[in-house]
């Protein structure tokens, strides 16, 4: 099971919740470290995470066509 940290950018959602994961990484070509962010769709029932929170998000299910973790921290 994939687990993930990040901040959360997003919490208008009904149950949902968008995350920003980075990760610091070296290009395989230029050997250049660069900083990478992407953005998830989190399931989160009861709305528990505000926008600024840190989250630690795990892979499931998928419980829509984007939405394919669930927030566990």
């Amino acid at each position: 099971m994939k687990t993930l940290k990040g901040t959360v950018v997003s919490d208008k959602m009904k149950d949902t919740i968008v995350v920003e994961v980075s990760r610091y990484t070296k290009h395989a070509k230029y050997q250049k470290y660069m900083n990478l962010k992407k953005k998830y769709k989190v399931h989160d029932a009861g709305n528990t995470k505000k926008i600024g929170d840190k989250a630690v998000i795990g892979e499931c299910a998928p419980i829509s066509k984007g939405k394919h973790f669930t927030v566990i921290s």
